[in-house]
């Protein structure tokens, strides 16, 4: 098993400056954004069964 997955980027402003969080409830998971002061907590809920599939309809042709 790898070690823990970090986010790259801060879902709410984009900005890369991200700390890990403490202070949030549960601890595991929680991030600090420096940028916007927002925290938030990721959950990895877990793989699916089929995997993701992707329709090609609706795309544009040449």
């Amino acid at each position: 098993m790898s070690e823990r997955a970090a986010p790259f980027y801060c879902p709410y402003c984009g900005d890369e400056d991200l700390r890990p969080s403490e202070a949030a409830e549960g601890g595991h998971g929680a991030w600090e954004c420096a940028a916007c002061s927002r925290a938030f907590s990721l959950k990895f809920l877990g793989l699916l069964a089929q995997g993701l599939k992707r329709s090609d309809s609706g795309g544009a042709q040449i």
